[in-house]
């Protein structure tokens, strides 16, 4: 099931809905507990889409494909466990709405990647176990400023200003994610394109060992890593993030 977060056309309120194709579905209950297909309500062209949820915490993984560790650093060794960091839900933006470069001057890349989110409370849960507490899975785009993110020692600033997590365009939860292509396009040209059987650390493997003292809940999200191909973006361009089997997320950028 693919599931959406639109706008309603009569308030703008947002709301969940059920996706078919491209057309929306008025999607009936409680999002983890359970949605129903309701009535339909449009196209994806007649609809504004938002992000697909409103996330509690935001995980994120680096350096989690071999060649991306060295891209950008070609004295990086391979990491021994996973690099994390967290963005803040306040950077969270929908589908084509723009990115806004904050200090234009510096190189902010796009990052393209697959994201977990959580379905259920998870703590201490084991690897073999780990998939069980997943809801789905969507596309996200780990926009970050490179001189922020270094100049501090941590990473959080320079990869969590407002507009710098778009997600979307929807949440699939039935997806097998052993081999799925993450890739993206800058203005239309290939830039990133590889397998999750590139990732270092698995996806059950990184849901097991974040669980390990820190509880996890429905709604919280993990940003898996990204690919080799990372680059800047400027005013005017348009990043796209693909993964196969959920869709494609499209922003333009702008200076903000």
């Amino acid at each position: 099931m693919k599931i959406v977060r639109y706008a309603g056309k009569d308030n703008g309120e947002a709301r969940f809905g059920i996706l078919e194709g491209t057309t929306v579905y008025a999607a009936q209950g409680d999002l983890f507990d359970g949605l129903t297909k309701g009535e339909e309500v449009g196209s994806t062209d007649d609809l504004t889409l938002l992000a697909p949820l409103v996330p509690g915490k935001v995980m994120a993984i680096g350096l989690n494909y071999v060649d991306h560790v060295t891209e950008l650093d070609k004295s990086r060794e391979l990491p021994t466990s996973p690099v994390v960091f967290m963005k803040p839900p306040s950077a969270v933006i929908g589908p084509d709405q723009a990115i806004e470069l904050v200090n234009p001057e510096h190189p902010t890349h796009y990052e393209a990647e697959l994201v977990v989110v959580i379905g259920k409370t998870a703590k201490d849960v084991s690897e073999a176990d780990a998939l069980n507490y997943v809801f789905g899975y969507t596309v996200g785009n780990d926009v970050s400023d490179r001189t922020v993110q270094y100049e501090g020692g941590q990473w959080i600033r320079g990869k969590g200003f407002d507009t710098y997590l778009p997600l979307g365009p929807a949440i699939e939860t039935d997806l097998d994610i052993s081999d799925v292509r993450v890739s993206s396009r800058l203005n239309g040209e290939p830039r990133q394109s590889e397998s999750t059987k590139s990732l270092i650390f698995s996806i059950p493997f990184l849901i097991s060992f974040l669980s390990n003292g820190m509880t996890l809940e429905p709604g919280d999200i993990i940003m898996t890593g990204t690919p080799h191909g990372v680059g800047p973006m400027k005013d005017g361009d348009v990043i796209e993030v693909e993964v196969e089997g959920i869709g494609t997320l499209k922003n333009p950028v702008r200076n903000r």
